[in-house]
């Protein structure tokens, strides 16, 4: 594979500061999810400091873990990105990272974050280790897998929820898992779709599976994903063992359907989707939604007396 050459202007600290923006720390919010086992298990964790140190640790090392990805993913694709209107910006295809620099840092972090995973517990390392291979497979083959790519993203978030339940060693309802599974498609669709609208005649150039795709199809997927979110989650809020028996949870519903129509209106209304993490922090009313949810969620969790 040949790089394009990075420009030799370029100062040590500029190298840097690109390093940085190529891990991709506004995404560091996806690993969150890890918390999840933390809040929802049956002894409610949440405020317990030894299983609330073991999971901060654990979300740093999926940070780097990620950010290791993203990496990798950036030096795999720097010509096509080149041909991306937006990343075509991004450091190593625009030539601010040289890719020795970011070479280097792909292997360090990968070292860091494997060997941490394991010393934290072998099953949490073994989980870190599948995260890892998926993304890999995904990086050089399952991308251009059409549906199948958008269920190997899904499969990340998952992974990170099972992670963050064996590092302290809890089990979760299943039903958390099949909304996580669920919410990561929807959200894996609608960057598919933003994609598509994009990049529209020249899609093919930069990313094969978008051939595959048209918008009719992905908006198809996007209702059945975003109906069977809300089943799926109303379900867990009535019939989870774990829960309280005063079915206070069911009042979550009404938020979080609020949230997912306010990211379907951005989607469809605002062309928003290509970047998640961004749509969250940039969209007041999807964030205050989301505030709103995990504060009562630790209400009826952790607040008010079981009956």
């Amino acid at each position: 594979m040949t790089w394009p050459r990075a420009r030799e202007d370029i100062s040590a600290w500029s190298q840097l500061g690109a390093l940085v923006e190529t891990m991709r720390p506004k995404q560091w919010a996806k690993n969150l999810i890890l918390f999840v086992g933390l809040i929802f298990s049956d002894d409610r964790l949440l405020f317990h400091l030894p299983s609330l140190g073991r999971t901060v640790v654990a979300f740093f090392l999926f940070c780097l873990l990620s950010s290791s990805v993203y990496i990798l993913n950036d030096l795999t694709d720097i010509e096509k990105d080149r041909k991306h209107p937006v990343k075509r910006h991004r450091p190593l295809p625009s030539g601010r990272l040289a890719p020795r620099v970011a070479q280097a840092a792909l292997v360090a972090e990968l070292a860091a974050a494997l060997g941490g995973s394991f010393l934290l517990g072998p099953a949490f390392g073994l989980v870190a280790l599948i995260y890892l291979v998926i993304n890999i497979a995904y990086s050089f083959s399952l991308k251009n897998v059409v549906i199948l790519d958008v269920f190997t993203i899904a499969a990340g978030f998952v992974l990170r929820a099972v992670a963050g339940a064996v590092v302290i060693g809890v089990a979760i309802s299943p039903w958390l898992y099949v909304v996580t599974i669920l919410l990561a498609l929807f959200l894996a669709i609608g960057k598919r779709r933003h994609e598509l609208l994009l990049l529209e005649e020249g899609r093919g150039a930069h990313r094969r599976v978008l051939e595959e795709y048209s918008a009719p199809l992905l908006d198809d997927m996007l209702s059945v994903v975003m109906a069977s979110t809300v089943i799926a989650y109303s379900l867990y809020t009535f019939t989870a063992e774990n829960l309280p028996d005063n079915h206070a949870m069911m009042l979550t519903v009404p938020v979080a359907l609020y949230g997912l129509f306010r990211y379907l209106y951005l989607i469809h209304r605002r062309n928003a989707g290509g970047a998640p993490e961004e749509v969250l922090f940039q969209d007041r009313p999807l964030l205050a939604a989301i505030l709103v949810w995990g504060l009562m969620v630790i209400v009826i969790l952790y607040v008010l007396p079981a009956p």
